[in-house]
């Protein structure tokens, strides 16, 4: 079933930061987006959440407004060590932002955290038309 494993808790995680156009040096600085940090990770039927640590309001993704999902080593000028990083391109009042997170140290695992947003983006676009 989809998003089993992490509807049922908060995992760690690291946020990049956004990108404005995906381009690595215009960083989005609005609605608490421009700090960068590890914190914890959830997503639901409805949007994606990633609360940094010492912090109270999460940065909220709703699918209806993602466009696609990417991976990479790379994001926001910062390199992830080597482990996959999960890119959600999104749209916010006409602009095109990339939000570049750390979800998991493995392929796999990312892999399947990838499917399932896939999945809720899917059906977030059936739903709207």
């Amino acid at each position: 079933m989809v998003g089993d494993w992490v509807l049922w808790g908060m995992h760690k995680g690291h946020y990049f930061g956004t990108e404005i156009g995906e381009i690595w040096w215009k960083r989005y600085i609005r609605g608490g987006m421009f700090a960068r940090g590890i914190g914890e990770y959830w997503y639901d039927e409805n949007c994606f959440n990633f609360r940094r640590y010492l912090t109270r309001k999460p940065i909220t993704l709703r699918y209806q407004q993602m466009i696609e999902l990417k991976t990479g080593r790379w994001h926001g000028g910062k390199w992830g060590g080597g482990f996959p990083i999960i890119k959600i391109i999104w749209k916010k009042n006409d602009v095109r932002l990339s939000s570049g997170f750390l979800l998991a140290t493995d392929r796999e695992r990312s892999d399947k955290i990838l499917q399932e947003l896939q999945d809720y983006i899917d059906r977030a676009r059936q739903a709207g038309d």
